[in-house]
């Protein structure tokens, strides 16, 4: 027999499911933290979320502007869990620039290994190079 569709849902139990958090957990304390927001304000993790809810989702240094299109009370494959959301153009544009310039800096610092302790060859080039 199949289900019927929802009518609404725990906010901590959708994000999970959208595979925005990878536990119920997680997705609690980011709404407990103040990570997500519920139509422009705080809210608590059993919220009732139907489905034209707008969220905005702040995790790491993104921000999603979602607006939500589907509920489901089961964690899907990630191509399924895109299908709950739809993401507005602007947070969508604004967090492609971000990743890109990650990106860009990764590429410019990646030669720069401050970790990186001399061998024995090198150790003895900089005495050499010290010594005169």
């Amino acid at each position: 027999m199949a289900n019927p569709p929802l009518e609404s849902l725990r906010l901590d139990k959708w994000l999970w499911a959208a595979r925005f958090y990878k536990t119920r957990k997680l997705a609690a304390d980011a709404v407990d933290g103040g990570k997500v927001h519920v139509n422009k304000q705080r809210t608590k993790p059993s919220k009732e979320i139907r489905i034209g809810t707008e969220l905005s989702i702040s995790k790491d240094a993104y921000r999603w502007e979602i607006t939500i299109v589907a509920l489901s009370s089961q964690r899907r494959p990630a191509k399924e869990a895109v299908l709950l959301y739809q993401e507005s153009p602007e947070s969508h544009a604004k967090r492609q620039a971000q990743i890109q310039l990650e990106r860009e800096q990764k590429i410019l610092f990646a030669g720069i290994d401050e970790s990186h302790r001399p061998n024995k060859k090198e150790r003895r080039l900089i005495h050499r190079f010290k010594e005169g």
